[in-house]
């Protein structure tokens, strides 16, 4: 269990990765400005269907924004697509992929800017000063993962992956009508070192990017009559 930014830190650095429940990082963000949780979370009624899917599937809404990190503040970048090479995503990768842009009010909100002033905070402490840059770039996702009767929902269809950045936050919002999305760290040799599932809202895992693994398995509706979904906010920094 963790309460603080020291703590977080302390359990990335020695495993790869760290479980922050609730009430932990709760603490954590209410610390860091976090209000407005409800309006936050209700965006995710608001993505638009992920069409890049290469398995054909049409389970995954999102929306994408960029932004530049620095110790005096955090700025929008213009958008732009999302890249990564099939090193790192095997089934998407290799392609620019153009997402509808998070809406202004979402990127200025009090929940956001509280999540991405704690993960300056964190990730700057977990890189060593001479690799620390003065400017971060930083990608953020709203992910709604969907299932109903006979249709999974796979928040990792690639795989176990890596994200091909340096430091990774996976913030969950919501569950609803949803059984399993069970998530495993792996270490860099691929041997599970970790397992869990994010339960609750505010639930979530931080990892080392160069040095772990992850990857979530399906989700299926607890009630088949009824369709449900697994939304998770994932913010990303990588060194420029």
């Amino acid at each position: 269990m963790t309460d603080s930014i020291a703590d977080i830190a302390q359990s990335v650095t020695r495993t790869g990765f760290a479980l922050v429940r609730a009430p932990e990082m709760g603490r954590v963000l209410d610390g860091a400005g976090l209000s407005d949780w409800d309006e936050f979370a209700k965006s995710w009624d608001d993505l638009g269907v992920d069409t890049y899917m290469a398995d054909g599937g049409r389970y995954r809404r999102r929306r994408f924004a960029v932004f530049r990190a620095t110790n005096e503040d955090i700025a929008r970048k213009p958008h732009q697509p999302h890249y990564q090479s099939r090193d790192y995503n095997p089934l998407n990768g290799d392609i620019e992929r153009w997402f509808e842009p998070v809406s202004d009010r979402i990127a200025t909100h009090p929940a956001l800017r509280a999540i991405l002033g704690t993960c300056h905070r964190l990730f700057n402490r977990l890189t060593p000063e001479k690799l620390r840059p003065a400017v971060w770039h930083v990608e953020l996702h709203q992910f709604r993962i969907e299932a109903r009767a006979g249709v999974e929902g796979r928040p990792t269809p690639e795989g176990m992956h890596r994200d091909g950045v340096d430091w990774v936050l996976v913030l969950l919002v919501a569950r609803v009508n949803v059984r399993s999305g069970e998530t495993t760290i792996a270490d860099a040799r691929r041997h599970p070192i970790g397992s869990f599932t994010l339960t609750e809202p505010l639930d979530a895992a931080v990892t080392d990017d160069n040095r772990v693994y992850h990857g979530v398995t399906p989700v299926t509706p607890l009630d088949p009559a009824r369709p449900g979904h697994r939304d998770v906010l994932v913010v990303t920094f990588r060194r420029e």
